[in-house]
């Protein structure tokens, strides 16, 4: 029933995007943007988790991975319209064009995204360094499954 559910909010999603986040080009701007803030965050805790560990700082990490699961639950796939394989936003678009046919592969993509994502959040705000470690790579994992899925290498 979940799965059904996913997949259908996607595909409604994906058929509503023109008129809910604009032409082409806004809704590969809004996409790149929100994925490059979700970027900077990670980078944040990976800094004070992974690479300098001495510099941990449980607030801000609790808020770095806040705002990754606020981009995780912000409605991206209302971003991902017909043609935006296609286009150009701050730079030109690296979705793979089979994106529209892999509608089940993007769904269970996104959804450990998601869940990743959140889960960070809730491990986070324990400041357990060592399971904070743990989530952050599981979140690195959903983010390389989705970009081997459908991503263009640079």
């Amino acid at each position: 029933m979940k799965k059904n559910l996913a997949l259908t909010t996607l595909i409604l999603a994906s058929t509503a995007t023109a008129a809910i986040a604009g032409p082409i080009e806004e809704q590969i701007r809004f996409r790149q943007s929100a994925y490059s803030f979700a970027a900077w965050n990670l980078g944040k805790i990976k800094n004070q988790v992974v690479d300098h560990p001495e510099t941990f700082n449980k607030d801000s990490v609790a808020a770095a991975a806040n705002a990754i699961a606020a981009v995780a639950n912000s409605g991206l796939g209302s971003l991902y319209g017909e043609g935006t394989d296609q286009g150009v936003g701050w730079k030109q678009s690296r979705l793979k064009p089979e994106f529209f046919q892999k509608k089940e592969e993007v769904t269970v993509a996104a959804n450990t995204f998601n869940l990743a994502a959140n889960d960070l959040a809730k491990v986070a705000a324990t400041g357990d360094v060592a399971a904070i470690k743990v989530q952050f790579g599981k979140v690195g994992e959903s983010c390389k499954g989705c970009h081997d899925l459908i991503r263009i290498k640079e």
